[in-house]
C-alpha cells in the first residue's frame, strides 16, 4: 500500500512536468523555429554597450567620489578632512589618471575638473605642510606622502597624473615626486626598484606601475625602460604567459631558479599591463610592444565567461576580481583604439569585460568586487581569502578608465549582432538581419 501511495503521490508531478516538455517542444521544435538563435540565460548581459549608457556608469562613480572625498582641511587645521577615499593614495592617482581621460575621451569637464581641482590642492597646501615638518611637526600622516613621500605608492601614480594634467602649477610638487623615485627609491644590486618587506630585497610586480611611468612621462626613457626590462626579467613566466607577483634573491640561485614561487595575482598582472600601455603613449618601442603582447596572449584565454578574470588568474577556484578585470578592459580596447590590435579579433572580449565591471556599479556609484589592499606572499591562501569591498580605491580609477576607453571604442567603430555574436567591422555593414554575410 505504501508503495502504491507514493507512485499515485507523484503521478500529477510527473504528468505535468511531461505536459510541460511536450508543450514547449511543441512551440519550438527544429522544423518551426531557429533555435540557433534562441537567447542564451547570461550571467553578465551580453550586448553592445551604447556610449550614453557607459558614460552614465562613469557618471555614477564620479557624482559619488565628488561627495565623497573632500578638498579642505578638518576643524583642527591640521588634517586634511577624511572622507571615504583618500586623496593623496596611489588608488586615488590611479583615479586622477582615469578622470583626466574620461574628460578628454567624453568632452565631459567634470571629471577633468575632479582630478585638477583635487591635485592643485594638494599643491597648494605642500609647502605650509613642509614648513611644518622641517620645524619638527608631526604632520598628517597623508600630508607627509606628499611633501616627505618614503614609498613608490606614496608618488608614483599622482606624480603621472600631475605631468599628464600639463598644470604649471603642479611643477613643483612633481618635482618633489619624481625626486624621491629617481633618487631615494630603494633599489636592489642591479639598480631595480625594490623593497625591505615582507623580506629584504623583494621586488614586486606592482612597482612597474609605482614608479616607472612617472620616469617616462617626466622624460627619462632611458632608465624607464631599463627598469622595465630588469622587471620583466625576474617576473615573466614564459611557460604561463604572466608575471609573478613576487621575487626574492634567496629563491633564484642558478640551480633552483626554475622553482621560484610563482603566484600570478591578477591586479599585479593589470599594473604590469598598465605600464606597458603608459610606456608605449610615451614612445613606441619594439621590445616593450612585444611584452604586451605576448601579455595579452597569456591573459586572454583565461577570461571567464562572464567576463571577469580570477584573482588567481590560473586558479579557477577563486574568486572573479573587478579592478584587475577594468585595468584589462582598459589595455585591451586602449591598444585596439591605437591600432596596436586590431577590432574585429580583440574587441568582443573587450565589450565582455566591460559589461561585467559595469555589472558591479552599484546604483550609489560604488564599485564593488574588489579585492582590497595586497601584500606579498609566496602561498596561494593569502591571495585567494583576501577580502573584497565596495570601499576598496583600487576600483575606482581602473573602472573611469575602462569605461572612457570603452566609450571611445564603441563611438568609433562598427559593431553588430551577427548570428548571435558580437562582431567588429571596418565599415558600416549596413545590416540589421539576425545572420548576414559580408562581401
Amino acid at each position: 500500500m505504501m508503495k502504491r501511495f507514493l507512485i499515485l503521490s507523484l503521478l500529477p508531478l510527473i504528468v505535468a512536468c511531461t505536459s510541460n516538455v511536450t508543450a514547449t517542444d511543441e512551440e519550438q521544435t527544429d522544423a518551426n523555429t531557429p533555435l540557433h538563435l534562441l537567447r542564451p540565460d547570461y550571467d553578465t548581459p551580453y550586448v553592445i554597450p551604447q556610449a550614453d549608457s557607459v558614460k552614465a556608469v562613469m557618471d555614477r562613480i564620479l557624482n559619488y567620489v565628488d561627495t565623497t572625498t573632500f578638498m579642505q582641511l578638518d576643524e583642527s587645521g591640521k588634517q586634511l578632512k577624511r572622507g571615504t577615499f583618500r586623496l593623496t593614495s596611489y588608488e586615488w592617482g590611479v583615479t586622477y589618471s582615469a578622470m583626466l581621460r574620461a574628460g578628454e575621451v567624453t568632452g565631459d569637464e567634470a571629471y577633468t575638473r575632479y582630478a585638477t581641482d583635487r591635485m592643485t590642492y594638494l599643491a597648494k597646501l605642500a609647502p605650509q605642510f613642509s614648513e611644518r615638518l622641517r620645524q619638527g611637526e608631526d604632520i598628517d600622516p597623508l600630508m607627509r606622502q606628499v611633501v616627505a613621500p618614503a614609498a613608490l605608492d606614496d608618488c608614483g601614480a599622482i606624480c603621472s597624473a600631475m605631468i599628464k594634467s600639463g598644470l604649471p602649477e603642479l611643477q613643483s610638487q612633481v618635482e618633489t615626486y619624481y625626486d624621491y623615485i629617481a633618487n631615494h627609491q630603494y633599489r636592489y644590486t642591479d639598480g631595480q626598484f625594490a623593497r625591505l618587506r615582507p623580506v629584504k630585497n623583494t621586488v614586486w610586480l606592482d612597482d612597474m606601475f609605482m614608479g616607472i611611468p612617472a620616469l617616462a612621462l617626466h622624460g627619462n626613457w632611458q632608465e624607464a625602460e631599463r627598469q622595465f626590462r630588469l622587471f620583466h626579467d625576474k617576473m615573466w613566466v614564459p611557460s604561463v604567459g604572466l608575471y609573478r607577483h613576487g621575487w626574492v634573491p634567496a629563491a633564484n640561485a642558478d640551480t633552483h631558479d626554475a622553482f621560484h614561487p610563482s603566484f600570478f595575482w591578477a591586479r599585479a598582472n593589470g599594473w604590469a599591463l598598465l605600464t606597458a600601455c603608459e610606456l608605449l603613449d610615451v614612445q613606441q618601442s619594439d621590445y616593450i610592444m612585444q611584452c604586451f603582447l605576448d601579455q595579452l596572449h597569456g591573459l586572454l584565454p583565461l577570461q571567464h565567461q562572464t567576463g571577469a578574470w580570477h584573482q588567481l588568474l590560473d586558479r579557477q577556484d577563486t574568486y572573479l576580481e573587478t579592478s584587475c578585470t577594468a585595468i584589462y578592459c582598459y589595455c585591451l580596447a586602449h591598444a585596439i583604439n591605437c591600432g596596436w590590435i586590431d577590432a574585429e579579433t580583440y574587441g568582443a572580449q573587450a565589450l565582455l569585460a566591460w559589461n561585467y565591471v559595469s555589472s558591479k556599479v552599484n546604483e550609489l556609484g560604488q564599485v564593488e568586487g574588489t579585492c582590497v589592499g595586497t601584500g606579498l606572499a609566496f602561498d596561494p591562501a593569502f591571495y585567494a581569502y583576501r577580502p573584497v569591498s565596495k570601499f576598496a580605491a583600487h576600483g575606482y580609477g581602473p573602472t573611469i578608465w575602462a569605461g572612457a576607453e570603452i566609450y571611445r571604442l564603441v563611438s568609433t567603430h562598427h559593431i553588430k549582432m551577427n548570428d548571435s555574436a558580437i562582431h567588429f567591422y571596418p565599415t558600416d555593414p549596413g545590416e540589421t538581419e539576425p545572420i548576414f554575410y559580408v562581401e
